[in-house]
C-alpha cells in the first residue's frame, strides 16, 4: 500500500514538472502579431466646428403703448399674422382728477368767451349793415367769434382727450388704439383685458403690449470658443441642424462674429450670427436649438489613411509600408508629410501613393476565430 502511495506522489510532481516546462517553453516562444493590411484611399477630408445656439428672428419688436391706462380689450393672439397697423389692444384712460377739473373749467370759460363773442358779432353786424361802424370794426369782430369758436372746439377736444384719450377730431390717430408698426406674426402677447399699463416714456420703458416678428427672416445666433473662431469668417458657409425638426439640415451664411468674447464656466466664447435660409412650407419656431456646422478647411481629392495606421515620433510623421504579406508580415518604416485630419481620416501630402499598402490596426487572434467559424 505504501509502495503505490510513493508511486501516485512521484507521478504527480512528474506531471507538475511537466506542465511547468511546457509553460515556460510556450512563454519563451516569440508572439506573432499579425496586422490589417490597408490600401490608401483618394478622398476629401474636412476640418469642421460646430456651434450651439438657437434659431429666432431677426428682429423682434415689443409693441408699447403712447398712453398709460387699463386695457379694455385685446383683440389678437400669439401665432396670429398682423398687417402694420392693425389694432391689437385696446386702452381706457383713467382721468387725472387734476388735469380732469382743468380741461373741464377750460371748456366753460371757452362757453362763456364764445357766448360774449357771438352777441358782440351780431350787434357789429347789425351797425355795420346800417352803415354806423367801419368794415374794420366789423372785421375785428368777425375775427374775435371766429377764435372764441377756435378755442371752444380745442377746449371740447382736449376734455376728450383727457377723459377718455381720444377726440372726435382726431379719432384714427387715438393712443387708445394700440397698433402694430411692423409686418409679421405675434409671438407673444404677455397682457390681458383688465391689466395696466405704462407709456413709454423717458424713465420709463413701458408696458410691452405684443412682441412682433417677421418669420420669414430668421437668424441663427451662437457661441464658438476662442480656440476655432480665429478661422472663421464672415460670409463662410453653413448647414444648420434643428433637432425639432428631425434633426432637419439649412443652408446658412455667416453674418458677424463678436469683437469681444464671454467667459462663460471658463471657457472665452464668442457670439455668432448667420442669416438662415428656410425653405417654403417649412414652419420654424422662435427659439428652436439648434447645432451650427462650420467648415474651416478642406482638402479634395488627396491620399487619405486611418489616423491610426500612423505612427507619430518628435516632429514627424511615419508609417509602415507592407514589405511582404506571406509567409511572414515584414514592414518598412516610412516617413510621410500630412495635412489636414477630421480626426478618422489624414491626408498623406508626400510619402504614400495609392499603389502602396500599410500597416494598420493590429487583429485579434480571438476575432479571426469566430470569423472563421462563422
Amino acid at each position: 500500500m505504501k509502495k503505490v502511495i510513493k508511486i501516485i506522489i512521484f507521478v504527480i510532481i512528474g506531471l507538475i514538472v511537466l506542465g511547468t516546462f511546457m509553460f515556460l517553453w510556450q512563454k519563451s516562444r516569440p508572439v506573432v502579431v499579425e496586422y490589417e493590411i490597408i490600401s490608401p484611399e483618394k478622398g476629401s477630408i474636412e476640418n469642421k466646428t460646430v456651434a450651439t445656439g438657437k434659431v429666432e428672428p431677426r428682429d423682434e419688436i415689443l409693441i408699447k403703448p403712447q398712453i398709460s391706462g387699463i386695457v379694455s380689450e385685446v383683440l389678437k393672439e400669439a401665432g396670429e399674422m398682423i398687417k402694420a397697423g392693425d389694432v391689437i389692444a385696446k386702452v381706457k384712460v383713467i382721468p387725472e382728477m387734476g388735469q380732469l377739473n382743468s380741461a373741464e373749467s377750460r371748456v366753460k370759460v371757452a362757453d362763456i368767451n364764445l357766448t360774449q363773442a357771438k352777441l358782440e358779432f351780431e350787434r357789429q353786424t347789425k351797425l355795420y349793415k346800417n352803415g354806423v361802424i367801419s368794415k374794420g370794426d366789423y372785421e375785428t369782430s368777425e375775427a374775435s367769434h371766429e377764435k372764441a369758436v377756435e378755442e371752444q372746439e380745442n377746449a371740447q377736444n382736449a376734455l376728450e382727450i383727457v377723459k377718455d384719450g381720444i377726440s372726435r377730431k382726431f379719432a384714427q390717430l387715438s393712443n387708445t388704439q394700440i397698433r402694430s408698426t411692423i409686418t409679421g406674426m405675434i409671438l407673444d402677447v404677455p397682457i390681458k383685458a383688465g391689466n395696466s399699463v405704462i407709456q413709454a416714456n423717458t424713465f420709463n420703458d413701458g408696458t410691452t403690449i405684443a412682441s412682433v416678428a417677421d418669420m420669414g427672416d430668421m437668424i441663427f445666433k451662437g457661441k464658438l470658443d476662442e480656440t476655432e473662431v480665429g478661422k472663421v469668417k464672415e460670409g463662410m458657409p453653413i448647414t444648420l441642424t434643428i433637432g425639432a425638426l428631425n434633426s432637419e439640415k439649412f443652408t446658412a451664411t455667416l453674418e458677424y462674429v463678436s469683437p469681444k468674447g464671454v467667459e462663460e464656466s471658463g471657457a472665452v466664447l464668442f457670439e455668432l450670427k448667420a442669416a438662415a435660409k428656410i425653405p417654403k412650407g417649412v414652419y420654424v419656431r422662435a427659439g428652436y436649438s439648434a447645432n451650427a456646422e462650420i467648415v474651416l478647411e478642406k482638402a479634395d481629392s488627396v491620399i487619405t489613411v486611418p489616423e491610426s495606421s500612423i505612427e507619430f515620433a518628435n516632429d514627424s510623421a511615419f508609417v509602415y509600408v507592407v514589405k511582404t504579406e506571406t509567409p511572414e508580415q515584414t514592414f518598412d518604416r516610412k516617413p510621410v508629410k500630412i495635412g489636414l485630419s477630421d480626426g478618422i481620416k489624414m491626408e498623406i501630402k508626400e510619402g504614400l501613393s495609392l499603389t502602396d499598402k500599410i500597416r494598420g490596426n493590429t487583429v485579434d487572434p480571438k476575432a479571426r476565430k469566430v470569423e472563421a467559424i462563422n
